[in-house]
């Protein structure tokens, strides 16, 4: 089994790229479960087609709620969880992300669903708290950041590799690479590349801009579900592809080298 956390910068296009992956992911034949760790609790959206009940929702409603209540079956058999955050106002998105991940541990989610590939979709503006959830106590193995050569989003990926480093002397997750989500930024590759260097890590792909994009998500759908045969879908592919060569399983799935 995979257990990879996906991170990035808001707005920097992060959901929309792990939601191509985990459809990617499935369409291979892999069972996936895809965690939204944004109080925002719109990762899961383009793949289940709709805005599924978040986790904390759920519990505060219903102390009682049971797994089917949490977990929501998308398209190609993604499994869907949102996090989701406190009301406005109301308390920590953090706080909100433990107590999400707590009752889902409760309910046995990994053991009832035994996924292949489990994929957190975490907001990586801040590194602390629930954010932090992924990158310890086991959660996650290894940790992809997508970034573009704009300089708040490299800014936010250097936090966010130094993070994991620290973490990582604790035995915790690795850093697998840099995304790189293009936004048409003078010199990108360059930037991306530098960075990356400093970091001690592998620009894994570089994603174009493509109009697919925006077309699938105004349509509510992901580019390999909407548009399958375009060269969008195809790049997704070879991400996620590349996302398992570089990442590592751990104890309680089954092997993944025929997909790669």
């Amino acid at each position: 089994m995979r257990r990879i956390a996906v991170y990035g910068k808001g707005g920097i296009g992060k959901s929309t790229t792990v939601g191509n992956v985990s459809a990617a992911m499935a369409e291979s034949g892999l069972r996936v479960m895809q965690i939204g760790c944004d109080p925002k609790a719109d990762s899961t959206r383009a793949v289940a087609g709709r805005a599924i009940p978040t986790v904390l929702d759920k519990i505060r409603d219903d102390p009682d709620a049971e797994l089917g209540d949490l977990v929501h079956e998308g398209r190609g058999g993604v499994l869907c969880v949102e996090c989701g955050g406190p009301r406005p106002g109301r308390g920590c998105a953090g706080r909100g992300i433990i107590a999400a991940f707590e009752k889902l541990e409760e309910l046995d989610a990994i053991g009832t669903y035994h996924p292949d590939v489990i994929l957190y979709d975490v907001l990586g503006d801040v590194v602390c708290g629930g954010f932090a959830m992924p990158i310890r106590n086991g959660y996650a193995r290894d940790v992809f950041v997508v970034t573009s050569g704009e300089m708040m989003s490299l800014y936010a990926a250097s936090n966010i590799a130094g993070a994991v480093a620290d973490m990582r002397n604790e035995g915790y997750a690795r850093l697998g690479g840099l995304i790189q989500n293009s936004r048409g930024v003078r010199d990108e590759d360059s930037l991306v590349d530098r960075a990356a260097s400093e970091m001690g890590v592998p620009v894994i792909m570089r994603l174009p801009r493509d109009p697919s994009v925006q077309r699938c998500e105004e349509a509510v759908t992901t580019v390999v579900s909407g548009e399958p045969d375009s060269p969008m879908a195809s790049n997704y592919r070879e991400l996620a592809k590349r996302i398992l060569s570089a990442s590592e399983d751990v104890e309680g799935g089954m092997r993944l080298e025929r997909f790669l």
